[in-house]
Protein backbone atom coordinates (compact mmCIF):
# COMPACT_ATOMS: atom_id res chain seq x y z
CA UNK A 1 0.00 0.00 0.00
CA UNK A 2 1.05 3.25 -0.92
CA UNK A 3 2.02 5.65 2.52
CA UNK A 4 2.58 9.78 2.66
CA UNK A 5 5.87 8.97 0.71
CA UNK A 6 5.01 7.18 -1.81
CA UNK A 7 2.69 7.04 -4.86
CA UNK A 8 1.26 3.74 -6.67
CA UNK A 9 2.13 4.10 -10.29
CA UNK A 10 2.35 0.25 -11.52
CA UNK A 11 -1.22 -1.72 -11.65
CA UNK A 12 -0.76 -5.58 -10.78
CA UNK A 13 -1.80 -6.29 -14.39
CA UNK A 14 1.58 -4.09 -15.60
CA UNK A 15 3.46 -5.73 -12.67
CA UNK A 16 2.70 -9.17 -13.46
CA UNK A 17 3.16 -8.63 -17.24
CA UNK A 18 6.89 -7.46 -16.26
CA UNK A 19 7.72 -10.37 -14.32
CA UNK A 20 6.01 -13.19 -16.18
CA UNK A 21 8.03 -11.84 -19.39
CA UNK A 22 11.41 -11.93 -17.32
CA UNK A 23 10.65 -15.65 -16.72
CA UNK A 24 9.58 -16.18 -20.38
CA UNK A 25 12.55 -14.81 -21.83
CA UNK A 26 15.08 -16.47 -19.27
CA UNK A 27 13.20 -19.65 -20.14
CA UNK A 28 13.30 -19.10 -23.87
CA UNK A 29 16.45 -18.18 -23.75
CA UNK A 30 18.11 -21.44 -21.87
CA UNK A 31 15.93 -24.09 -23.81
CA UNK A 32 17.31 -22.86 -27.02
CA UNK A 33 20.92 -23.25 -25.92
CA UNK A 34 20.18 -26.65 -24.45
CA UNK A 35 17.86 -27.47 -27.91
CA UNK A 36 16.89 -31.40 -28.46
CA UNK A 37 13.81 -31.88 -26.35
CA UNK A 38 13.84 -28.72 -24.83
CA UNK A 39 13.07 -26.82 -27.67
CA UNK A 40 9.09 -28.22 -26.93
CA UNK A 41 9.49 -25.31 -24.57
CA UNK A 42 11.10 -22.90 -26.27
CA UNK A 43 8.03 -22.68 -28.28
CA UNK A 44 5.91 -22.68 -25.03
CA UNK A 45 7.56 -19.91 -24.21
CA UNK A 46 7.86 -18.26 -27.48
CA UNK A 47 3.90 -18.44 -27.54
CA UNK A 48 3.04 -16.89 -23.88
CA UNK A 49 5.53 -14.39 -25.23
CA UNK A 50 3.30 -13.28 -27.83
CA UNK A 51 0.01 -13.27 -25.57
CA UNK A 52 1.87 -10.97 -23.21
CA UNK A 53 2.87 -8.96 -25.83
CA UNK A 54 -0.83 -8.84 -27.27
CA UNK A 55 -1.91 -8.34 -23.72
CA UNK A 56 0.54 -5.32 -23.35
CA UNK A 57 0.34 -4.02 -26.41
CA UNK A 58 -4.00 -3.80 -25.62
CA UNK A 59 -3.29 -2.83 -21.92
CA UNK A 60 -1.22 0.67 -23.40
CA UNK A 61 -4.29 1.14 -24.91
CA UNK A 62 -7.22 1.07 -22.41
CA UNK A 63 -5.03 0.82 -19.11
CA UNK A 64 -4.35 2.61 -15.88
CA UNK A 65 -2.56 5.87 -16.41
CA UNK A 66 1.17 5.13 -16.30
CA UNK A 67 0.72 2.02 -18.22
CA UNK A 68 -1.31 3.89 -21.39
CA UNK A 69 1.18 4.47 -24.16
CA UNK A 70 -0.16 7.97 -24.55
CA UNK A 71 1.16 8.73 -21.09
CA UNK A 72 4.79 8.23 -21.57
CA UNK A 73 5.46 8.15 -25.38
CA UNK A 74 6.50 11.45 -26.24
CA UNK A 75 8.09 13.08 -29.33
CA UNK A 76 11.47 14.41 -30.43
CA UNK A 77 11.29 17.80 -28.62
CA UNK A 78 10.12 16.44 -25.33
CA UNK A 79 12.86 14.07 -25.48
CA UNK A 80 15.90 16.73 -26.41
CA UNK A 81 14.63 18.83 -23.98
CA UNK A 82 14.59 15.85 -21.25
CA UNK A 83 18.32 14.90 -22.11
CA UNK A 84 19.01 18.75 -21.86
CA UNK A 85 17.13 18.86 -18.25
CA UNK A 86 14.38 21.01 -19.04
CA UNK A 87 11.83 18.40 -18.83
CA UNK A 88 11.31 16.38 -15.24
CA UNK A 89 10.09 13.16 -17.78
CA UNK A 90 7.22 11.45 -16.18
CA UNK A 91 5.44 9.83 -13.11
CA UNK A 92 5.87 5.95 -15.15
CA UNK A 93 8.41 6.39 -17.64
CA UNK A 94 10.65 9.36 -18.59
CA UNK A 95 10.74 10.32 -22.10
CA UNK A 96 14.19 7.90 -22.86
CA UNK A 97 12.51 5.14 -21.16
CA UNK A 98 9.83 4.97 -23.34
CA UNK A 99 12.26 4.74 -26.08
CA UNK A 100 13.30 2.03 -24.97
CA UNK A 101 10.44 0.29 -24.08
CA UNK A 102 9.08 0.50 -27.51
CA UNK A 103 11.91 -0.80 -28.94
CA UNK A 104 11.87 -3.69 -26.79
CA UNK A 105 8.08 -4.39 -27.43
CA UNK A 106 9.21 -4.36 -31.05
CA UNK A 107 12.27 -6.64 -31.06
CA UNK A 108 10.04 -9.03 -28.97
CA UNK A 109 7.47 -8.60 -31.16
CA UNK A 110 9.58 -9.36 -34.21
CA UNK A 111 11.55 -12.25 -32.56
CA UNK A 112 7.72 -14.38 -31.46
CA UNK A 113 6.40 -13.72 -35.04
CA UNK A 114 9.36 -15.07 -36.92
CA UNK A 115 9.37 -17.81 -34.59
CA UNK A 116 6.12 -19.08 -35.94
CA UNK A 117 7.92 -19.39 -38.90
CA UNK A 118 11.36 -20.47 -38.25
CA UNK A 119 13.25 -24.17 -38.56
CA UNK A 120 16.22 -25.07 -37.54
CA UNK A 121 17.09 -27.27 -40.47
CA UNK A 122 16.53 -30.72 -38.73
CA UNK A 123 13.83 -31.41 -36.97
CA UNK A 124 12.21 -28.15 -35.12
CA UNK A 125 9.74 -25.95 -37.08
CA UNK A 126 7.62 -23.17 -36.15
CA UNK A 127 4.05 -23.82 -36.72
CA UNK A 128 3.18 -21.94 -39.15
CA UNK A 129 6.01 -23.19 -40.90
CA UNK A 130 4.30 -25.25 -43.27
CA UNK A 131 1.96 -22.08 -44.59
CA UNK A 132 5.21 -20.70 -46.41
CA UNK A 133 7.70 -21.57 -48.86
CA UNK A 134 11.32 -23.30 -47.38
CA UNK A 135 12.94 -20.23 -48.93
CA UNK A 136 10.53 -17.57 -46.69
CA UNK A 137 11.19 -19.71 -43.95
CA UNK A 138 14.56 -19.63 -44.37
CA UNK A 139 14.24 -15.94 -44.39
CA UNK A 140 12.79 -15.48 -41.25
CA UNK A 141 14.88 -18.42 -38.96
CA UNK A 142 17.77 -15.82 -40.20
CA UNK A 143 16.00 -12.61 -38.70
CA UNK A 144 15.17 -14.96 -35.91
CA UNK A 145 18.94 -15.51 -35.03
CA UNK A 146 19.89 -11.88 -35.91
CA UNK A 147 17.18 -10.36 -34.29
CA UNK A 148 18.59 -12.28 -30.42
CA UNK A 149 21.51 -10.08 -30.76
CA UNK A 150 19.55 -7.10 -30.52
CA UNK A 151 17.11 -8.03 -27.76
CA UNK A 152 20.68 -8.70 -25.72
CA UNK A 153 21.82 -5.58 -26.71
CA UNK A 154 18.78 -4.12 -25.43
CA UNK A 155 17.95 -6.04 -22.30
CA UNK A 156 21.85 -5.08 -21.00
CA UNK A 157 20.79 -1.65 -21.61
CA UNK A 158 18.01 -2.31 -19.53
CA UNK A 159 19.73 -3.55 -16.70
CA UNK A 160 22.28 -1.35 -16.99
CA UNK A 161 19.57 1.95 -16.83
CA UNK A 162 18.62 -0.15 -13.70
CA UNK A 163 21.61 -0.05 -12.31
CA UNK A 164 22.53 3.57 -13.03
CA UNK A 165 19.20 4.55 -11.24
CA UNK A 166 19.91 2.23 -8.44
CA UNK A 167 23.37 4.23 -8.08
CA UNK A 168 21.16 7.82 -8.14
CA UNK A 169 18.32 5.97 -5.47
CA UNK A 170 15.81 5.03 -7.50
CA UNK A 171 14.81 1.30 -6.41
CA UNK A 172 13.05 0.80 -10.02
CA UNK A 173 13.22 -2.87 -9.25
CA UNK A 174 11.49 -2.60 -6.51
CA UNK A 175 8.89 -0.31 -7.69
CA UNK A 176 7.78 -3.05 -10.08
CA UNK A 177 7.35 -5.66 -7.47
CA UNK A 178 5.39 -3.13 -5.22
CA UNK A 179 3.98 -0.50 -7.26
CA UNK A 180 5.00 1.97 -5.77
CA UNK A 181 8.18 5.25 -6.21
CA UNK A 182 8.91 7.41 -3.64
CA UNK A 183 7.14 10.95 -4.32
CA UNK A 184 10.87 12.14 -4.92
CA UNK A 185 11.43 10.23 -7.79
CA UNK A 186 8.67 11.63 -9.64
CA UNK A 187 7.64 14.98 -11.14
CA UNK A 188 5.30 17.10 -8.86
CA UNK A 189 1.84 16.64 -9.43
CA UNK A 190 2.02 13.22 -10.75
CA UNK A 191 -1.12 11.31 -9.90
CA UNK A 192 -1.60 7.56 -9.00
CA UNK A 193 -2.28 4.68 -11.21
CA UNK A 194 -6.00 2.78 -10.51
CA UNK A 195 -5.24 -0.57 -9.00
CA UNK A 196 -8.73 -1.43 -8.52
CA UNK A 197 -10.69 -4.64 -8.56
CA UNK A 198 -11.94 -3.50 -11.70
CA UNK A 199 -8.09 -2.52 -13.50
CA UNK A 200 -7.36 -6.54 -11.92
CA UNK A 201 -10.81 -8.09 -13.87
CA UNK A 202 -9.84 -6.08 -16.48
CA UNK A 203 -5.64 -7.19 -16.86
CA UNK A 204 -7.44 -10.81 -16.51
CA UNK A 205 -10.05 -10.60 -19.37
CA UNK A 206 -7.19 -8.95 -21.51
CA UNK A 207 -4.57 -12.00 -20.58
CA UNK A 208 -7.02 -14.73 -21.17
CA UNK A 209 -8.12 -12.88 -24.49
CA UNK A 210 -4.29 -12.43 -25.34
CA UNK A 211 -3.98 -16.24 -24.93
CA UNK A 212 -6.83 -17.62 -26.99
CA UNK A 213 -5.77 -15.40 -29.40
CA UNK A 214 -2.36 -17.35 -29.83
CA UNK A 215 -3.74 -20.65 -29.14
CA UNK A 216 -6.51 -19.89 -32.38
CA UNK A 217 -3.28 -18.86 -33.92
CA UNK A 218 -1.35 -21.51 -34.04
CA UNK A 219 -3.93 -24.40 -33.76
Amino acid sequence: MSDSTTIHIWDLPTRLFHWLLVICLIGSFVTVKVGGFWMDYHFLFGYAILALLAFRVCWGLVGPRHARFGNFVRGPRTLLAYLRGRHAGGGGHSPLAALSVIAMLLALGVQAVTGLFANDGIMNEGPLAIRVSGATSDTLTGIHLLNETVLLVLIGLHLAAIVCYAVRGQRLARAMVTGDKSIRDVPPGTQPSRDDAGVRAAGIFLGAAGGALVWWLIA
